[in-house]
């Protein structure tokens, strides 16, 4: 049985990473159809992440009430639902309709199931899990280049809808399965939500969020801009970009599945630090002049593998740095702080590349990455004063 519920909550992370990267593989043929500039797709991203910080913030209250089976499988069915709506819209206005019940449900999912992950299993598991995010967001931009091929941008997010859609009925017909672990974290707080205020009285937590802020900043910002990098900056065309793309998630794909080995034995933070010198490695491959296509591609990939290790190792030390009893608030708001850098940083990166150019793209992120290994380091020192 145990067996049975890690499978299924593989098939979450798949779901939390199929939308991830469309909307970017998507955008540089999308933007044409709507008569959007390239910033535009920041916008889209804004409202996704929009709904994505709200319901993080509930998700402490909304798995309290509903269970995380409860909230996950839900939220995969108004995933799939908003994924259909971004199909059939034919106005801009539309997509940003759509991208809210998206980025409502996408919050939820992250939530619950990070803390559920980070309460029960060890951290090698956690690597894995967030390797086969890695996985549907090296499927989406495939699946987008094959749609583009044959028919438009259109089937690219029906398909991905239909994955959705398959994933919520495995779900629905597994859910005697999540009775293996009682939540004794979420049982005993029944009714004693830390919230904003708790939470952001605990020591170490607003250096923590800071920091998640940033690397979530860096990473949304690569994701949805790897495309337009490619086919702005280097030359490729739109199709050949779309589909390039993908090394960036090949990248965290195998960073993640690699990073499982060794996440037990290097710990948490250790892991942090090495995530950090290989995207410090990837900016650098990235800025040198007249690096050219393999240049590219060789940088996206390495970004990936830096970033791989990042974002489960900050979840999976919550519990241990602020107890099981707070993991749940401390996610939510993690979560939250996490999408406000991917609300922020995307647009904000798009006015720049509006007014300076695309190039720019490793400086803005580097800035990111320093601010966020700062933050965390932080973090870690109060954390192990405080005990």
């Amino acid at each position: 049985m145990y067996t049975l519920l890690l499978a299924v909550i593989y098939l979450v992370f798949i779901s939390l990473g199929l939308p991830d990267s469309l909307l970017g593989s998507g955008w540089p043929t999308m933007r044409l159809v709507f008569d959007q500039p390239l910033s535009a797709a920041g916008m889209v991203s804004m409202i996704i992440t929009g709904g994505t910080i709200c319901s993080s913030l509930l998700s402490e209250r909304l798995t309290a009430k509903f269970s995380t089976r409860g909230v996950t499988v839900a939220s995969v069915f108004l995933s799939a639902a908003a994924l259909f709506g971004f199909s059939v819209s034919t106005r801009f206005w539309m997509l940003c309709l759509w991208a809210v019940p998206y980025g409502l449900a996408a919050g939820c999912i992250d939530s619950g199931i990070n803390n559920y992950v980070a309460l029960h299993s060890r951290s090698r598991h956690m690597s894995w899990l967030h390797c086969f995010w890695g996985v549907g967001t090296v499927i989406s931009p495939c699946v987008m280049s094959w749609a583009l091929r044959h028919s438009g941008w259109q089937l690219g997010y029906r398909a991905v809808a239909l994955m959705q859609l398959a994933i919520g009925v495995v779900l629905v017909l597994t859910l005697p399965v999540w009775n293996i672990h009682r939540d004794e974290a979420q049982t005993a707080r029944a009714g004693q939500v830390l919230g904003i205020r708790g939470a952001l009285k605990i020591k170490g937590a607003p250096t923590l969020f800071v920091g998640f802020f940033a690397y979530c900043g860096a990473e949304g910002t690569s994701i949805l801009w790897a495309s337009s990098y490619l086919a702005g900056e280097r030359g490729f065309s739109a199709q050949r970009a779309a589909a390039s793309a993908a090394v960036l998630y090949v990248g965290i794909t195998v960073g993640r599945f690699v990073s499982g080995f060794i996440a037990d034995k290097v710990g948490d933070r250790g892991m942090i630090r090495l995530g950090t010198g290989v995207i410090a490695a990837a900016l650098a491959v990235l800025a040198l002049p007249g690096g050219g296509e393999l240049g590219a591609l060789l940088g996206l990939g390495l970004l990936g593998l830096g970033n791989a290790p990042v974002y489960p190792a900050i979840i999976h030390a919550t519990p241990a740095n602020f107890g099981a009893e707070n993991s749940q608030g401390i996610i939510g708001m993690q979560m939250a702080s996490a999408y406000v850098g991917s609300t922020l940083m995307p647009p904000l990166f798009g006015l720049i590349a509006n007014r300076a150019g695309l190039g720019w793209m490793p400086l803005f992120l580097a800035l990111l990455i320093l601010l966020m290994i700062t933050m965390l380091e932080a973090t870690f020192r109060t954390v192990a004063k405080n005990r």
